[in-house]
């Protein structure tokens, strides 16, 4: 498991060329070398639909592993989210709000010490909790660095340059993997700013080295207590029973034992097991319409 995810954090910047993504449908406008004093610079790929129009106003879909999104071509794996063509469809199809999406580039070998949430390693045991971050986070857990800069420094900047709805029944964010976890981590941190957010593949069991039931469990335990109110926001879960896939099974189930018991139902809050399905771009971007219809349907707005 620790190999497939350090290969996966390293070679997915390695490998994502500085070329532009070539998209099947909309645009890719690319801002470079985006950061800001505590977290690295990174590209930033923002996918505007066939008929933007400045004269109208989009939602906006923050999503982790940018350079995994869009062209295949240029990823380590030769993988991709399709999410060019995915959005694209659903919007001729009138079938989501219309929504620009903005494709955080992830920092390489930094990846895991970004997306790792940082708040639940206060809930360890203080030996596990150090030794995560000596050995994993590289000596420094920057999970609420990377919020910060999303959501003070990168969002100013699209709602600026774009016509973006900038409210938070407008705003969502998305991720896989890891990328799953500091999705429900900046759900639960900026409940005023993320009306909705899609969680696939969770890599609840969270370290890449231990496999130790104290750590999902505190990240469970976090979002327990920290889960904003149902019924303003929405929240997406899944998972395939594959490769990676199959670690998150009953961890998942705990998890939904929690947004149970904190009052979500079915209309603010899915989880979906995919059977057959595997821990990758391939298996994401089959499901990737479940999530986008499920946040930014034409006929559930989440309310403010």
């Amino acid at each position: 498991m620790r190999l497939v995810l350090l290969i996966s954090a390293l070679l997915t910047v390695i490998s994502a060329s500085a070329q532009l993504p070539r998209v099947s449908t909309g645009r890719i406008v690319r801002w470079e070398k985006i950061g800001d004093r505590n977290i690295a610079p990174r590209n930033i790929d923002i996918w505007l639909p066939q008929d933007y129009d400045p004269a109208r106003k989009y939602a906006v879909l923050y999503m982790h592993d940018g350079q995994m999104l869009f062209d295949s071509a240029i990823t380590w794996n030769k993988q991709e989210w399709m999410a060019d063509e995915t959005a694209g469809r659903l919007l001729s199809e009138r079938r989501i709000r219309p929504t620009i999406i903005v494709g955080i580039w992830n920092n390489g070998a930094y990846r895991h010490q970004e997306y790792f949430p940082e708040k639940p390693l206060l809930q360890l045991d203080s030996t596990v909790a150090n030794s995560i971050i000596r050995n994993e986070l590289k000596g420094k857990a920057m999970a609420d660095e990377y919020l910060r800069f999303i959501v003070y420094t990168l969002k100013p900047m699209v709602d600026s340059a774009f016509s973006t709805r900038k409210e938070r029944s407008a705003t969502f964010i998305a991720g896989s993997s890891m990328g799953g976890l500091i999705s429900m981590y900046a759900f639960c941190e900026y409940p005023y700013v993320f009306g909705g957010a899609a969680c696939l593949s969770t890599h609840w069991p969270g370290s890449l080295r231990y496999n130790d039931p104290s750590i999902p469990m505190a990240l469970i335990g976090y979002m327990r207590e920290k889960l904003p109110a149902p019924g303003k926001r929405k929240i997406y879960f899944d998972h395939g029973d594959r490769t990676l896939d199959s670690l998150y099974g009953k961890w998942q189930l705990h998890a939904d034992q929690a947004m149970h018991e904190k009052g979500y139902r079915s209309g603010s809050w899915i989880t979906r097991i995919f059977s057959g399905e595997d821990h990758s771009e391939r298996a994401w971007q089959r499901r990737l319409h479940e999530p986008l219809i499920f946040l930014m349907s034409r006929k559930q707005k989440v309310a403010e």
